[in-house]
């Protein structure tokens, strides 16, 4: 149940790595803030003009709620910040490589880049199973950048889930009335 397999066989091609591993450091920051609450490490923040201008970590267990992902966050945060839906000329961080809807929001957004530090087999829309970031049939597509700082987010994720493991497994939902 919670087991991921997390690989990443592609590398940043070095433009602008510095910048690159200063924002998925905040990125990480974010994911660690998930961990502390016993939420999956996975954390998000969005660059505009090089400031920092959303951020956002899971939260589905804490709020029940099936799109609270660290990247759904992010989004919404920066529309309000530039006061516009369409997110243009913005960098979105994240520590695992997107789901399908995640993917499907960035597109929609309309996100110039996404950086993510490493690759999620088993549900990952960026390159892994899919990839609706770059899908030319959409009307809008992303440039992708992976592996920047993967070791400290699959180190993260692992340490995550082996804890995890040690826990009782998940029963369902409460018996409603």
């Amino acid at each position: 149940m919670f087991s991921m397999n997390f690989s990443s066989d592609k590398t940043d091609d070095g433009k602008n790595t510095a910048v690159h591993v200063r924002f998925m450091e905040m990125a990480l920051a974010e994911a660690r803030k998930a961990m502390s609450i016993e939420e999956v490490p996975v954390g998000a923040v969005i660059v505009y003009r090089n400031e920092v201008i959303a951020r956002g970590f899971n939260q589905r267990e804490q709020r029940q709620e099936p799109t609270a992902h660290a990247e759904m966050f992010a989004i919404r945060e920066a529309a309000v910040s530039l006061r516009h839906w369409r997110l243009q000329d913005t960098t979105l961080y994240v520590t695992l490589e997107p789901c399908a809807m995640c993917a499907g929001a960035m597109v929609l957004a309309r996100v110039a880049t996404l950086v993510f530090a490493i690759r999620d087999a088993k549900s990952g829309a960026c390159g892994s199973l899919w990839n609706i970031a770059q899908d030319p049939r959409l009307n809008h597509r992303l440039e992708v950048i992976e592996g920047v700082c993967g070791e400290e987010s699959r180190a993260l994720l692992r340490s995550f889930f082996h804890g995890q493991r040690r826990k009782p497994k998940y029963a369902g939902p409460p018996n409603s009335p």
